[in-house]
């Protein structure tokens, strides 16, 4: 890292139509803060820039659901995003928006520069049209069977289920997410980036690029093999930037050629210094998203920059893949998620358990799935019993016997000298595993600097020695203590609202990563603070609440498609009266002998009591039934089951959950009275 001066550090812009759930969080944003966190503490000139993406087709997709204009879809979410990435401490420099003038201005001057510069092939090709809607269509509008994997809901770029990148006629039975119908061809011209010609100037870029992730290069390789085609960089839309060439209105910039100039342009917003941090070759850029972006910010977007001739590429783009949630994956339209502004909400003041578990379940190399019983387990056992557990003894102790100060440090044993030299060792090697993206890696070793601590008051036991040598306590207090205080500074990048708890604790400010692993952080005589436990445990109730929470998700969305059967078939008048349709009592009823589904009902029909075998045993107890009244058909013809025989049929409702009602009357009628 030393040949760079400054670093620039971006988060993939989130699209603003929805709010923000953990596997956004997972994906790139947290990793990108920790990252961050890290290098300001090691007192390296970085900035972190992030913000919305507010054009492209998901926004007017969102505006026509909710009955809304799109900019009042993005000023909707662009505040729900915002102010839930402050509350759970994702330190941007700067978080923008798209539809920002400067970012029109920005874009636009790029889209010129390349135009000037014969960069774009003008075509005029055949598009998919949509002639009800009278519009063209999208890539996001055009839904149809994945030819990858045959996913049915793919879109016109990109299927959700397999990650791959497609382009509009390579769907199968295409059809509008307009109007449901299916699209026609029509001629349209637009502009297009030459990604054929740029393609030996790209492969090495990526050659010279092998510490990339190996899911970053395997995906940018495999592109490369394929051989890259020219990619449409406009489109016939209303809502995005207008194109800055004369006689053309309704085109637009395509989503995917603005979005990544937002990091440039946001930038400008942010200081006037900006081109020092897009233009300097000694500044180091690195892109932080989500494996369903690497093509567009390995692959495009080097290609703009490169062809536009301005700006930097990217040193590394360290990709993660997708995180799922209780062994399914996250779905926005299914509401199968964990969203950020709820959880914040619902576990108030505990932003960086979440931080914490998400980190140590990242989906660095492979998708990982978040669990609450994870989530549960991880607290309690290593926030609380390590983590809070050993700064708890070490602060109690200290203020159970050296009235909260830190006491004098007397002659070091051999075990003293070797775990303080044990603790020297754990800030370079927790830097080195964030400076190579290996965040997992890094957390694990600040925990495990909570178990140096803990493992040497238990071994040095100084509850005990403080009965005969106050002075050796002293000392064994002393190093616990500054164990405890080099977490502050060691936790921080992961763990930033615990790292300001243990400031407070023992009155530290100012210090950076280079202080960290020093044994002198704590002055003798210092005061420390008990300002309680870091962490508590969680309750088996809160887990369960947030389980069911996702159940409840699950089953209103199974609720919500189920659609009403069609009418059968029409009948004549005839047919309907030949069914003698009856009221009954059912007097006994009981369960049937090696059948889930069979009870074995006696009715009383007025004249007689049948026995009627109804599928309702795992609806109703066979207790439950007796006595109600029941319609039934009573001239069915006699049906052998089970080595009975059912004389009749109970006649049942079922709900769009799937469970059963019997049909009956609204106040008690005779038994055998003729349902007509």
């Amino acid at each position: 890292m030393n040949k760079f001066k400054r670093t620039t550090v971006t988060a993939a812009l989130i699209y603003a139509n929805g709010p923000i759930h953990i596997g956004h969080l997972a994906g790139c944003y947290l990793p990108a803060d920790i990252y961050v966190r890290y290098l300001r503490s090691s007192g390296q000139d970085v900035k972190f820039i992030s913000g919305t993406d507010e054009h492209g087709v998901p926004i007017t997709i969102k505006a026509k659901k909710e009955g809304v204009t799109p900019q009042e879809v993005v000023d909707k979410y662009y505040k729900i995003i915002k102010d839930s990435f402050e509350e759970f401490g994702i330190s941007f420099d700067i978080y923008s928006r798209t539809s920002n003038k400067v970012h029109h201005e920005m874009s636009q001057d790029i889209f010129k520069n390349l135009y000037d510069k014969g960069q774009f092939i003008e075509e005029t090709t055949e598009q998919y049209f949509d002639a009800k809607s009278q519009t063209f269509l999208a890539d996001r509008y055009i839904i149809g069977t994945c030819p990858k994997c045959g996913n049915e809901s793919a879109y016109g770029d990109q299927c959700e289920r397999c990650g791959s990148t497609l382009s509009p006629t390579e769907l199968i039975n295409p059809r509008s997410a307009l109007s449901g119908e299916v699209p026609v061809m029509k001629a349209t011209k637009n502009w297009y980036l030459p990604l054929d010609k740029l393609q030996p100037m790209l492969e090495n870029y990526v050659e010279s690029h092998p510490e990339w992730k190996t899911n970053v290069l395997g995906q940018v390789k495999s592109w490369l093999k394929d051989g890259l085609r020219p990619r449409a960089m406009t489109r016939d839309l209303d809502w995005g930037i207008k194109v800055p060439l004369p006689d053309t209105d309704g085109k637009v910039m395509y989503v995917w050629f603005d979005a990544p100039i937002g990091y440039i342009s946001m930038t400008k917003e942010l200081t006037d210094q900006w081109e020092l941090y897009w233009k300097d070759p000694e500044t180091r850029l690195v892109n932080f998203i989500g494996k369903d972006n690497i093509v567009f910010h390995c692959l495009i977007f080097p290609a703009m920059c490169n062809a536009d001739g301005r700006f930097i590429m990217a040193d590394n783009v360290p990709a993660n893949e997708f995180m799922n949630l209780e062994g399914d994956k996250i779905s926005t339209s299914r509401n199968w998620a964990v969203w950020l502004h709820e959880y914040l909400r619902e576990f108030e003041g505990k932003q960086d358990i979440m931080r914490y578990v998400l980190t140590a379940s990242s989906p660095e190399t492979k998708d990982s799935d978040f669990t609450w019983n994870d989530f549960q387990t991880r607290n309690n056992s290593e926030l609380v019993g390590t983590f809070a557990n050993f700064v708890n003894r070490a602060v109690v102790l200290t203020q159970d016997n050296f009235e909260s100060k830190v006491p004098v440090r007397g002659e070091l044993t051999e075990y003293d000298i070797q775990t303080l030299a044990t603790l020297a060792e754990f800030p370079a090697k927790i830097a080195e595993s964030i400076e190579n993206y290996r965040f997992r890696e890094a957390l694990a070793l600040m925990l495990d600097v909570a178990r140096l601590g803990n493992k040497y008051l238990a071994d040095s036991a100084p509850w005990t020695v403080i009965k005969t040598d106050r002075e050796r306590t002293a000392t064994i207090m002393n190093i616990g203590l500054q164990i405890a205080a080099n977490l502050s500074i060691l936790c921080e990048p992961f763990m930033p609202f615990t790292a300001q708890k243990l400031r407070e604790m023992f009155s530290l400010e100012g210090l950076s990563w280079n202080q960290s692993g020093s044994d002198s952080l704590l002055a003798e005589g210092q005061p420390i603070k008990n300002l309680g436990h870091l962490f508590t445990k969680i309750d088996n109730s809160v887990v369960e609440a947030q389980v069911k929470k996702l159940e409840d998700a699950k089953q209103a969305n199974l609720l919500a498609g189920k659609e009403v059967p069609v009418i059968k078939e029409i009948i004549q008048y005839d047919d309907f009266s030949k069914m003698d349709i009856r009221i009954g009592t059912i007097v006994q009823a009981e369960k049937v002998a090696k059948s889930k589904k069979l009870l074995k009902l006696t009715v009383d029909d007025g004249l007689q009591q049948r026995t009627i075998l109804s599928g309702i045993a795992e609806h109703f107890s066979a207790e439950e039934v007796i006595g109600k009244q029941v319609t039934f058909l009573a001239n069915l013809a006699p049906r052998p089951m089970m080595g009975m025989t059912s004389e009749g049929m109970i006649l049942m409702a079922e709900d769009k959950d799937g469970s059963l009602a019997f049909v009956q009357p609204s106040k008690n009628v005779w038994n055998g009275g003729v349902v007509a």
